[in-house]
């Protein structure tokens, strides 16, 4: 049933989108309030329930963070090379669930251990959706972009969802509840990917389908296994921080020495340029989640304290609002910004991608500049303005719009196929350094606090926000400048 539909009728689709990006991005999206749902309650849950101080909360969320990122490359290298795209998926989601149902059952007691099983279920479910998303188009299909820009609103409708229902649970009713609602949505994930992956054929199969039926289960197997094995070891990693540092760069080494050896077995010199190339890109966005990824961290904490609870006419939890606006906001903008490139494209007048990664630098800088301007409009309570920092997460996310769909998009342009999985999980591995640095430097923002009341506070985070602005600033320009070597390596793609 699975082998009815060939790669050639996949992607000589009629019209701007592929059905299959439907039912992937309907699968992505239940993970993305699962993930979202996480992320959002990581920091609050940990100060206001596990009695963490602000500095030690956020350098335990870049951890967490980090650990999930950093085990999407694995999961891709093993999605790559022995189980395919489909039962790693598959795979990972069961674990997400027990994951969450386990935090679930009792939240204090459990909470690092469900984080643990949620890690390593991320790290297999993470990186293949956006892999199988490249193969449904041709390696010249100027359709891409904007099917990752589709795909990118899609899924932040789980984001949104995600980022307002778990913390309004968690704060209004009950913690179990909070992540039993992220347990129930992987669980329709998971049907639904069940139910309509026959339309994916044959994308996302095993790559050891040549194999002997036994020879690829033993393999299957002993990947099964040994993500139970090193359950005990991640739990370690994650209830000591200290222990991050040794594993971002033991893993980080390990990384960059896999990636070289890859690029020695390609003979073609072209393609090399091309890896390279990529390379480049995915640093950028090392750069980028370094400066942005404050949303979980520092901005969460910042608004549980900092914020009225006035959002133009109404009356919302600023927490809900950091969680989810960032989501919205895609879903409003990032189909417009998806048929602009097209639109601009039929007109040979759309930007490289060169040129975008630099906007979605400024465009972060704008955004912070507006964080930081949030002091100037403190009320007589001491809290600033919750409009002001919607309008920051505006800007914010366009940025986000000129490096999230676009950068997943031109790094299957310049990936052969059969390195798909890794150079995704080199993507999510790089996020994982920019968490694990966005960690850290929240965690500076929180220690520059020391005084004891709510204008101190401010004052300490704004001022880290204007650092964070003039980073982004000089990284955009850099990136415009290094434009002529870049395109160079690119070689045709654009």
């Amino acid at each position: 049933m699975e082998n009815t539909i060939t790669l050639e009728e996949i992607q000589n689709f009629k019209g701007k989108y592929p059905k299959q990006l439907w039912y992937l991005f309907l699968v992505e999206m239940w993970e993305r309030f699962c993930f979202y749902g996480m992320r959002g309650v990581l920091a609050v849950f940990m100060v206001d329930q596990l009695g963490l101080v602000e500095g030690e909360a956020n350098l335990q969320y870049g951890a967490v963070q980090a650990f999930v990122y950093a085990f999407t490359f694995i999961g891709g290298i093993f999605a790559d090379k022995i189980l395919g795209f489909k039962k790693s998926l598959f795979f990972g989601g069961i674990v997400m669930i027990l994951g969450n149902l386990l935090i679930a059952a009792n939240p204090h007691d459990f909470f690092y251990y469900g984080i643990t099983l949620s890690i390593i279920g991320t790290g297999f479910f993470k990186p293949n959706v956006s892999s199988m998303v490249g193969e449904l188009y041709h390696e010249d299909d100027v359709r891409r972009d904007a099917g990752y820009g589709l795909f990118y609103a899609g899924i932040n409708i789980g984001g949104m969802l995600g980022g307002a229902i778990p913390i309004y649970l968690g704060k209004n009713y009950s913690w179990s509840l909070c992540f039993l609602s992220a347990a129930i949505v992987m669980i329709i994930g998971v049907i639904t990917f069940l139910l309509t992956k026959k339309h994916l054929a044959p994308i996302g199969n095993s790559p050891l389908e040549k194999q002997t039926p036994k020879k690829r289960s033993l393999y299957e197997i002993a990947v099964y296994a040994g993500s139970i094995v090193v359950i005990p070891l991640v739990y370690i990693m994650v209830i000591n921080s200290d222990y991050t540092e040794y594993f971002m760069y033991t893993i980080g080494i390990l990384a960059l020495i896999y990636f070289i050896y890859e690029l020695i077995l390609i003979k073609e010199g072209k393609q090399q340029l091309k890896l390279l190339a990529a390379f480049i890109f995915i640093f950028a966005y090392f750069m980028f989640m370094a400066i942005s990824e404050q949303s979980g961290g520092s901005l969460s904490l910042f608004a549980k304290d900092n914020l009225s609870t006035k959002l133009l006419f109404f009356n919302i939890d600023p927490n809900v609002v950091n969680n989810s606006i960032n989501s919205l906001y895609v879903i409003i903008f990032s189909p417009l910004v998806g048929l602009l490139w097209i639109y601009m494209a039929k007109r040979k007048i759309e930007p490289n991608t060169i040129i975008k990664f630099s906007l979605s630098f400024l465009l972060l800088a704008a955004g912070f500049f507006i964080f930081y301007a949030a002091r100037f409009f403190v009320n007589k309570d001491g809290l600033s303005s919750l409009d002001v920092f919607a309008l920051g997460y505006l800007l914010y996310t366009l940025g986000e719009l000129c490096i999230g769909p676009i950068g997943m998009s031109v790094i299957t342009k310049l990936s052969p196929k059969r390195l798909f999985g890794m150079m995704m999980g080199l993507w999510f591995l790089s996020s994982a350094f920019g968490q694990f640095a966005a960690g850290k430097l929240g965690a500076e923002m929180s220690n520059a606090n020391t005084g004891t009341t709510l204008m101190s506070k401010l004052i300490a985070y704004t001022d880290g926000y204007y650092q964070l602005a003039i980073y982004a600033v000089v990284a955009g320009v850099v990136f415009i400048i290094a434009m002529p070597l870049i395109k160079k390596l690119m070689q045709e793609v654009k």
